[in-house]
């Protein structure tokens, strides 16, 4: 058996090795990138259909499962991004309200469930907040007002 001599400069394979490298390593980003966007696709899925059900149990109306996913996603979106916080609260009395803008704005009893679907909400997606949030909403004043 013979062995052929190489014939070829060492700057011309050099630049076949960093190309194949280079190639090699973005495929390898891209890979990860697809496998944990995946993961997380999936995580929202499962957390939106726990939040469906959650949802019929309590009799009110669900979503669609798509909306759920692009609006919560797998951390719980905006409502779950300090829900005890001070402007959160202050962004939930707002909507408490009798709908009046300016000096004409008073807060209302609003009924309780309205609240429910937050709490459900906080419950799948960020319960370590959910002890906090059950002591603010049961402090609010609500009755069973709608008549439902």
């Amino acid at each position: 058996m013979s062995t052929s001599a190489e014939n070829q400069p060492r700057h011309e394979r050099t630049w076949i090795y960093v190309t194949a490298c280079v190639v090699l390593g973005v495929m390898l980003i891209v890979g990860l990138l697809t496998f944990s966007s995946h993961r997380r696709t999936n995580e929202a899925n499962q957390k939106a259909d726990q939040l469906i059900a959650a949802l019929a149990a309590a009799g009110a109306r669900t979503p669609d499962k798509d909306q759920i996913v692009r609006v919560l996603g797998t951390d719980g979106g905006a409502t779950c991004e300090n829900p005890n916080d001070a402007l959160s609260r202050a962004v939930l009395f707002t909507q408490l309200a009798n709908g009046a803008a300016g000096p004409g704005a008073r807060p209302v009893i609003v009924d309780s469930r309205v609240l429910k679907g937050q709490l459900l909400i906080i419950q799948i997606y960020c319960p370590n907040e959910l002890n906090d949030f059950k002591k603010f909403v049961e402090d609010l004043k609500t009755d069973d007002v709608a008549g439902y």
